[in-house]
């Protein structure tokens, strides 16, 4: 029984991934045409960094942990599925209307504050992203939890790929377009030069998104119940403060960078910078999200099994294993990823690229180590600790940046993440023991810790040598991979050749 959980577990995680690959990938695309045509020292890049933390940070709020307590509601036992579906979809499409409109009353101090006195379209422009992202967002979790990943990676495409394509329009056809219709240029100089056609291009996208969602809008006419709204709500607070001090982990040092450094263009130039190779670092974020799109309803969907926690501990042990891979991969080929970024001028920043990718492992083993108080309904343990962590990672930015700029920022995020890896571990075992294979773990990251040393003493050699090497290394993490836990004649398709 746990063996075809785990497939289908894969199953949908590698559709989901799949989406998120290739998605990821396409965006991808957008960093090496923005750093081409926006450059460092405009601060444009800047720009770009700090309004989507705030779209980040704002999706939380707007969907205040709405998504996981559909997971929960609607695979509980005596509650209407039907019913969870279209009260969570009005809870939140109610409070994303309520949201633009206070935006739109208060647009010019709020436009004032972030320094954007000048360009009030922006945080308009975001108010309607955040506000459609949140609404879709049940609307994705509603395909997830019907195990539709085939609509949910269709509807990621029709969001990026037009995206993608716009953005090469603006900042690549949009210039040649200048001499006979000069009027083009008035505009692309009047937004920064092209920055804020990013976030409009973005809000079309999102807009249009929304008409591939024709079925599943129709699910709020299923009605409202406000007992089952003020249970949901009693147990999606703590999830909310779980995700405001976890988004402040990721987001923090990105929309408070430039008020902490003396010289506010400079910080919006440096944040530019680190934001750009901070674009590298997020395979990792994208190998957590995918496991996460399969994880939530599956562990949600199966949490009264007898062998969920045997579940849990394979799925940790698994999340970690590929994600030690990504991160090998990521570092040990930075010399090709780096060209993603364009400018060479951003390339200083590249050096925080290891130690986000080691945040990012963090904060997923933190997301796996998370399902002890959420299948118990004591998500106010996640509030607690991820308000620890959050703390961490604020002192450090606010004491270290104004000296060490970016580079604390990575350290930040880092032990932010790390210390609330550890409490989770270390309150879950207390709380709600489960076996973690702990020594298989250890081996694949004494492992990678011995493979990096390698790479390191390496690293300044001819980049064909440094490459040649660090493929060899990826080998040796590889075929300990398929030798102990993934034997090549279990692999779909290829693994008929490898079996006896």
């Amino acid at each position: 029984m746990a063996g075809s959980k785990m497939a289908s577990l894969a199953k949908d995680t590698a559709i989901y991934g799949i989406s998120s690959i290739v998605g990821r990938f396409l965006n991808y695309l957008l960093v090496p045409i923005h750093t081409k045509f926006i450059s460092p020292a405009s601060g444009g890049y800047g720009i770009v960094t700090e309004m989507y933390a705030w779209a980040a940070l704002l999706f939380v709020l707007l969907t205040f942990g709405m998504e996981t307590t559909f997971f929960r509601f609607a695979n509980k036992e005596g509650e209407n599925e039907q019913m969870v579906y279209s009260t969570a979809l009005r809870l939140v499409g109610g409070v994303a209307v309520v949201f633009i409109a206070l935006v739109l009353c208060f647009v010019c101090p709020i436009s004032c504050f972030l320094g954007y006195y000048d360009h009030p379209e922006y945080v308009i422009c975001f108010a309607f992203i955040a506000g459609l992202d949140a609404f879709q967002a049940i609307l994705f979790s509603r395909l997830r939890q019907q195990h539709r990943p085939v609509k949910f990676m269709t509807l990621k495409m029709a969001f990026i790929i037009p995206n993608v394509l716009l953005n090469i329009f603006v900042f690549w056809l949009m210039p040649k377009m200048f001499g006979f219709m000069p009027g083009l240029e008035s505009l692309y100089i009047k937004y920064n030069y092209g920055v804020g056609l990013i976030f409009f291009v973005n809000l079309l996208c999102t807009f249009c998104v929304t008409f591939g969602f024709i079925k599943e809008l129709k699910g709020i006419t299923y009605g409202f119940d406000k007992q089952l709204a003020r249970r949901m709500l009693a147990y999606a607070w703590p999830i909310l403060l779980l995700g405001l001090v976890g988004i402040l982990n990721q987001v923090f040092d990105k929309i408070a960078f430039k008020h902490i450094v003396t010289d506010t263009a400079f910080g919006e130039q440096q944040l530019g910078i680190y934001g750009a190779c901070c674009k590298i670092a997020m395979l990792l974020a994208l190998l957590t999200q995918a496991f996460r799109y399969a994880y939530e309803p599956f562990v949600f969907g199966g949490s009264k099994d007898k062998n969920s926690a045997d579940t849990l501990a394979q799925g940790m042990k698994y999340f970690v294993i590929f994600g030690i891979l990504a991160f090998l991969g990521v570092v040990f080929y930075m010399p090709i990823f780096r060209y993603l970024v364009t400018d060479h001028d951003y390339w200083v920043g590249l050096g925080v690229v290891p130690i986000v990718m080691l945040a990012e492992l963090f904060m997923g083993i933190y997301f796996n180590l998370s399902f002890w108080y959420k299948l118990s309904d004591q998500t106010w343990w996640g509030a607690v600790m991820s308000g620890i962590g959050a703390a961490v990672m604020i002192a450090i930015n606010i004491l270290f940046v104004p000296k060490y700029g970016y580079m604390a920022c990575a350290w930040g995020g880092f032990a932010g993440y790390g210390t609330c890896m550890l409490l989770s571990y270390f309150i879950g075992q207390k709380k709600s023991p489960i076996n973690y294979p702990l020594g298989e773990i250890f081996i694949y990251v004494l492992l990678a810790a011995v493979l990096y040393v390698v790479y390191w003493f390496c690293k300044d050699l001819p980049v064909w040598l440094s490459l040649i090497i660090n493929t060899v290394l990826i080998c040796i993490y590889m075929a300990y991979l398929f030798k102990k836990d993934l034997p090549l004649g279990s692999l779909p398709v290829i693994g008929k050749y490898f079996r006896k």
